[in-house]
């Protein structure tokens, strides 16, 4: 499994509309494994002041996390390949 970073431009976005985005993502990854695909939603990092938002996902391939923002209507700008280094611990 490789690590994907989907960047969104969610400038102006309310914190309710994010949390159901946030949701909407988590829904949908739940759904695509009951169905096969081995797809995990890691987490979101949003800023605020310019509306950047990185979100991260365990998947197969690129087109697995783009179904799952495609499918659950969420806006992306790009998709891109990324490593995950949150320290375990």
């Amino acid at each position: 499994m490789s690590v994907f970073m989907v960047e969104r431009d969610l400038k102006g976005i309310a914190m309710e509309d994010l949390a159901g985005a946030q949701k909407a993502a988590i829904g949908k990854a739940g759904e695509m494994r009951q169905g096969g695909s081995d797809i995990r939603y890691i987490r979101t990092t949003f800023a605020p002041e310019d509306g950047r938002c990185m979100c991260l996902f365990e998947a197969e391939s690129d087109s697995d996390v783009r179904r799952l923002n495609d499918e659950a209507g969420l806006p992306y700008s790009r998709i891109v390949p990324a490593m995950d280094l949150t320290p375990q611990g």
